[in-house]
């Protein structure tokens, strides 16, 4: 927690209660949670934090480079508190997202087109397909809900 302070006072953001309780709240995710998800999470202690201020709070450590975003198939925007280089796998049934590494993927050469007319400030490859979990389910005919 040292740290996040750290990075949130030296972009001029106060370290209030709010947002180390979504900051500790993203940390300790399973998952890439989306606001919607921490919102709730967070109504226990915070009964009157609304669903904006979280979503605002995310994007600006979004914004500040304490967390990423991570886009969904048409989901929600979710939030990636890993900001070490690694690849993701998207389920496109139950909507899970699965971090990896793999340093092979993340040296990989680009086209000269694409360094050319872009400024590369990373690579991260998401791959889309069924889990384990969904792929047995649709072959017993089960439909996966996330």
């Amino acid at each position: 927690m040292d740290r996040f302070s750290q990075l949130c006072r030296n972009q001029g953001l106060k370290v209030t209660p709010q947002r180390i309780a979504v900051y500790k709240a993203l940390k300790t995710a399973k998952d890439h949670p989306c606001a919607d998800k921490i919102h709730k999470q967070l109504l226990t202690d915070f009964p009157n934090i609304s669903l904006d201020t979280v979503n605002r709070t995310l994007l600006t450590f979004a914004k500040i480079k304490i967390i990423d975003i991570v886009e969904g198939q048409g989901d929600p925007r979710r939030f990636d508190p890993n900001r070490e280089e690694h690849h993701h796998f998207y389920c496109l049934s139950c909507n899970t997202i699965i971090d990896f590494h793999d340093p092979d993927l993340t040296q990989i050469q680009l086209p000269d087109d694409i360094t050319r007319s872009f400024t590369i400030t990373g690579k991260r490859l998401c791959l889309t397909g069924y889990c384990s979990r969904c792929r047995h389910l649709a072959s017993a005919g089960v439909t996966a809900v996330g």
